[in-house]
């Protein structure tokens, strides 16, 4: 009686459970970097679980799920419209059409979710919100990240990296985190919802993961390989609405060879994604002139860089989005695999590519580089690379950084202008460096460029849009966590055989009622 009290009678109170999901979805981005309202990403999942336990019918669930999934993506990917629409100067139409679509298909997935959850996952049942439904939203978070390309951004676990969660990551990986933090809110409604039975269950599901995880944050996963080394870290900070005007292409050049030179003393020097304003090929002369520098104060570079390659006669060049290693005899590079649909290569016809195009993009739409590209040798380390949001599948990453003893990554965040997304997408980053438990090195454009140590800690920082050298000294390291060695599988299928057990369980149940029927 005292539940059903809650919940107001009629469409009156239907409209006010789906009004809380969309406030529920929009809470929960204030869970992640820069607000780091940590403990929403266990309060908000559970008023949606609680909405769900609520729901009369499979398409009322949907309903909630996409409510929230709207409000958890609007709110958390707004800054889109400065990268279509301020930046990229794309029509406003376009820019709100984009924006909408992504928002649409993110929220489908928490509405497919919402279907399952109610109409099989049973969520008035206390193995239904601290079992079944964590591993089927596991399973979606996974799915979301990897089907069409993916967009990972806002997977549950990244809003932990400063929580005793983080001792999981290198255990399971964020989707690890996103189990129990979900288990966390089916606690906080079984609490609310069930006898005192079940209350001590509900607590150790409730406590236990934290606990476990303040455990396992002193676990040290890997060793230390050799001297500490120096670093320098380049930020350009030039203006994303500059960096391709061709008179201002000179400037760009003066500045970076500026800062270079005053970073001549580290043994690693690492520039950001593109930094030069064109491609690569056209500098060499430039280039050269980096590399004898480098070389003759015993320093390694690596600089994110566009390039193109020949094909053959009469065939359009093809373009990669790289970072190029200048150390020893040769440059070696490596090719950015995971591209950005509608800003790295249009995946339209092409009378949609010539009217989408935005105006300040390079003139060719980049091809991704190889799977199997191996992690790169610089300053006698070898270094695992990432390219911008590439260092949110770290599951491709993985055997590269197996390999490695130290993680590089470049970006260039310009393109959020100063919102919020440059802050999560550090987030992003730091959940890497915790994963693999090595030191991680963060080039970006107009910040933030950062050094990041194996416990998720930022232990240097640039000041954000002006030009700057962060210098540092990090720790080479080696070993394996359980991550490496087995990335997402552990999590991913211990909650494919929950589902199934419970899968099983239920058809049984039902082949007995019909049996008792007949």
């Amino acid at each position: 009686m005292a539940e059903a009290a809650l919940i107001p009678p009629g469409w009156r109170g239907r409209w006010l459970q789906r009004v809380a999901a969309l406030l529920a979805g929009a809470s929960l981005t204030a869970a992640f970097a820069p607000h780091d309202l940590w403990w929403l990403a266990v309060l908000s999942p559970a008023v949606l679980l609680m909405l769900w336990r609520w729901a009369p019918d499979p398409r009322e669930g949907a309903w909630l799920g996409w409510l929230f999934g709207i409000g958890l993506y609007a709110s958390g990917t707004w800054w889109l419209y400065i990268s279509i629409r301020v930046i990229g100067q794309a029509p406003i139409p376009v820019a709100l059409l984009v924006m909408a679509a992504l928002v649409l298909l993110m929220a489908a997935y928490q509405a497919g979710l919402g279907y399952l959850v109610v109409r099989w996952l049973l969520p008035r049942s206390v193995g239904g919100v601290l079992l079944t439904i964590p591993a089927a939203w596991v399973i979606i978070e996974w799915w979301r990240g990897w089907f069409l390309s993916g967009f990972p951004w806002l997977s549950l676990g990244y809003s932990q990296t400063d929580t005793w969660l983080a001792g999981l990551a290198p255990v399971g990986g964020v989707h690890l985190i996103s189990f129990v933090l979900i288990m966390g809110g089916g606690a906080l409604v079984t609490l609310l919802c069930h006898g005192s039975f079940w209350r001590p269950l509900a607590l150790v599901a409730l406590l236990l993961p934290w606990t476990a995880g303040l455990a396992l944050r002193n676990v040290a996963w890997t060793a230390e390989r050799g001297a500490p080394l120096s670093v320098a870290i380049l930020q350009g900070a030039i203006p994303q609405e500059l960096k391709w005007l061709e008179s201002n292409q000179q400037k760009i050049l003066d500045e970076y060879a500026a800062l270079h030179e005053s970073a001549l003393d580290a043994k690693l020097i690492v520039w950001p994604e593109s930094a030069l304003p064109d491609l690569a090929n056209y500098y060499s002369s430039y280039l050269g002139g980096v590399w004898s520098s480098a070389r003759r104060h015993g320093s390694s570079v690596l600089m994110g860089v566009m390039r193109a390659e020949a094909r053959g006669r009469g065939e359009e060049p093809i373009a990669f989005n790289s970072l190029l290693a200048l150390d020893g005899e040769e440059p070696a590079f490596y090719d950015k695999r995971h591209l950005v649909p509608f800003g790295e290569y249009f995946p339209v016809p092409q009378f949609v590519r010539d009217w989408l195009r935005l105006m300040n993009l390079p003139h060719l739409d980049f091809v991704p580089g190889r799977a199997d590209q191996p992690p790169m040798k610089l300053a006698g380390e070898t270094v695992a690379v990432s390219i911008c949001y590439e260092d949110a599948y770290p599951q491709q990453l993985r055997s590269a950084m197996a390999q490695s003893s130290l993680l590089a990554t470049v970006t260039n965040d310009a393109w959020f202008g100063r919102s919020g997304a440059r802050y999560q997408h550090l987030q992003i980053a730091r959940m890497l460096a915790l994963e693999s438990r090595r030191y991680l090195l963060r080039a970006a454009n107009d910040g933030v460029s950062a050094i990041v140590a194996p416990d998720g800690q930022v232990t240097g920082s640039a000041p954000e849009f002006k030009p700057a050298v962060l210098r540092g000294m990090v720790q080479p390291r080696t070993g394996m966590t359980a991550y490496l060695r087995f990335g997402d599988w552990p999590i991913l299928g211990a909650s494919a055989l929950i589902i199934l057990g419970f899968t099983l369980r239920l058809l049984k149940n039902r082949q007995s009622t019909s049996i008792k029927k007949h």
